[in-house]
């Protein structure tokens, strides 16, 4: 008999689920590309309908749902930790209440899934065990270091061990309040960027300064010889009960990390305000901390190779989505192959629960289970579907040109053309991408060889920073002749070194340091991307494309309608939808 298996991660930001049917992933979603609404926090009750519809079952066929959370881990550091630290009563009341306000899950499932029973089991799996499974249960290791490393779940930080078959062995953690995701997170609020998950924005900062403030990190951050790390506690604030953790509308917030006096004396300037200008101290700053981070990073990876002399590295946790770190780990340790989650952080801990809820029941714990060679988990629509949403828009489409091509052939050496005569394209294709990536099926496309392509997408299109990079998409076979590494990075997780000679060919892609945070594309893994990049390639003898997510300050696009609205209101040049191309 069958088992189903749906993974939850609910009640805070990247809220998502999934659904594994007879040990095989069949759906996987956000429930921000639902709601709309960036990093959506709650219960996933739109992710989970559309993983029911996919699987074409009820909630009554599950068999286990599975949380990525455990109320009982860590138990005993947690009263350790009140009765030692005494932390400010008004942080244990406010979690008390907000955990009481939570609904059980059978009154969520009465609430969204009226007359739809579930009468399976819960299983409760701690935080970072979700994180190790979310990478090594579905890679392709039988053998992995597993390390897991990012802001709390569960009262810890961090964790590795060994991933062995269907097992996991956590030989480590590292407890609140010590959390290299916090330090992270508490000097991006410095730098200006406030909201939940502005992370990134410090990496594509990082470039453009100098680690002239690394030595006054070093004090913020302490690390021992046995890869454990510890925050001076002086310089923040989550420890102290005065951090806001919550939700407005489903939009997740945390307030400062930071303790202004004490950060401010150690960097000689004040936090920069959103609205003020970057000046080259900020871009210092910010070097410094992606600096620290990988010190740190690095330091840890090398003694768990030390200590374990696998040469496999299965890679997860929200720190893990710091795809700079990522692409140096084979110039600065021993590893030879790393495997990391398309989606490290907390929504990827429904794909982490869910398996690590089948591991428990199989009785084989030797043989994998599952090797996650693509993230196309998401919603499709049909070409009749888009056709006739076209349709019902036509007095809003009555001055753009609209072509049905349905050779596929023929349809991406037209897009290529396009893309050759500087034009910025909206690609909407097949199954929604899993995770915080835009992997070509929903993304934003120009010529990399075009170097004012960054501006023109950065200010017309995304309307962002003008510092934020783009993403180069390479066709597989052809990444050791355009970068010093080469490696399989399905996921875009990592940023690779552009080789010298070859990144005046295509400056809208390479970043200010000279590399690119690449995604590689195989023909296996999405015959139609693959398809429309090696047209380009023919034309241009570049077998690569700019490749952004395809949105404006907004989650990744789902459903066409979303597409066209966004083609609509920016100044891409045309949207390619399914078959269908729609051109001003």
């Amino acid at each position: 008999m069958k088992k189903i298996i749906l993974g939850v991660n609910a009640y805070h930001g990247d809220s998502a689920a999934c659904i594994i049917v007879d040990g095989k992933l069949i759906a996987a979603v956000e429930e921000e590309r639902f709601k709309r609404v960036k990093h959506w926090a709650g219960f996933p009750n739109e992710s989970i309908g559309y993983c029911l519809s996919e699987a074409g079952i009820s909630l009554i066929d599950v068999d286990y749902v599975a949380i990525n959370t455990d109320p009982k881990a860590n138990f005993f550091e947690k009263i350790v930790y009140s009765l030692i630290r005494r932390p400010n009563l008004s942080l244990i009341y406010d979690r008390y209440v907000k955990r009481n306000k939570k609904k059980s899950l059978k009154e969520e499932f009465e609430s969204f899934f009226p007359g739809n029973k579930f009468n399976g089991e819960v299983k409760y799996i701690e935080h970072h065990l979700c994180h190790l499974a979310s990478a090594h249960l579905v890679s392709p290791f039988n053998r992995s270091v597993v390390l897991s490393v990012d802001g709390f779940g569960d009262f810890s930080s961090g964790s590795w061990g060994i991933g062995n078959g269907n097992t996991i062995q956590i030989d480590k953690n590292i407890h609140f309040p010590h959390s290299l995701g916090i330090f992270y997170q508490a000097f991006t609020q410095y730098l200006g960027f406030p909201h939940f998950g502005d992370e990134y924005k410090v990496m594509g900062l990082a470039p453009y300064g100098k680690p002239k403030f690394l030595n006054q990190l070093r004090k913020v951050v302490k690390q021992s010889t046995d890869g454990a790390y510890k925050l001076s506690l002086k310089y923040f604030t989550h420890h102290k009960g005065i951090v806001d953790h919550g939700n407005i509308d489903g939009v997740p917030s945390v307030s400062n990390l930071f303790d202004l006096k004490n950060v401010e004396k150690l960097l000689g300037f004040p936090p920069r305000v959103a609205s003020d200008k970057i000046q080259d101290y900020h871009f210092d700053l910010a070097h410094s901390v992606q600096a620290m981070y990988e010190e740190v990073f690095f330091h840890i990876l090398n003694i768990l190779y030390e200590k374990y002399k696998i040469d496999n590295l299965s890679l997860a946790g929200g720190c893990a989505n710091n795809s700079v770190a990522n692409g140096k780990v084979y110039r600065m340790t021993p590893f030879k192959n790393i495997y990391i989650a398309a989606s490290a952080g907390d929504s990827g801990g429904a794909i982490g629960a869910a398996f690590a809820g089948l591991a428990s029941i199989t009785s084989n714990k030797n043989k994998k289970l599952f090797n996650m060679e693509h993230a196309y988990y998401g919603p499709s629509y049909s070409d009749a579907y888009i056709g006739l949403m076209l349709k019902n828009r036509k007095e809003s489409l009555a001055n753009f040109a609209i072509k049905k091509i349905d050779d596929e052939k023929v349809l991406c050496e037209t897009v290529a053309k396009l893309l050759t005569k500087d034009n910025v394209i909206g690609w909407f294709q097949g199954r929604m991408e899993w995770g915080p990536r835009a992997l070509g099926n929903r993304s934003i496309l120009a010529d990399p060889r075009k170097k004012n392509m960054k501006d023109i997408i950065n200010s017309k299109i995304k309307k962002r920073e003008s510092f934020r990079p783009f993403a180069p998409s390479i066709l597989r076979d052809y990444v050791c002749e355009w970068f010093e590494e080469d490696d399989d990075v399905p996921f875009m997780m990592q940023v690779f070194l552009i080789k010298e000679e070859k990144r005046k060919l295509i400056p809208a892609v390479t970043h200010q340091d000279g590399t690119g945070r690449l995604q590689t594309v195989s023909h296996d893994a999405n015959p139609l991307y693959h398809m429309l990049i090696s047209a380009f390639f023919d034309i241009t003898d570049v077998p690569i494309l700019l490749n952004t997510s395809f949105n404006e300050n907004e989650p990744v696009v789902c459903k066409p309608e979303e597409a066209l609205d966004c083609f609509l209101r920016t100044s891409m040049d045309a949207v390619v939808i399914g078959n269908y191309i729609v051109s001003r």
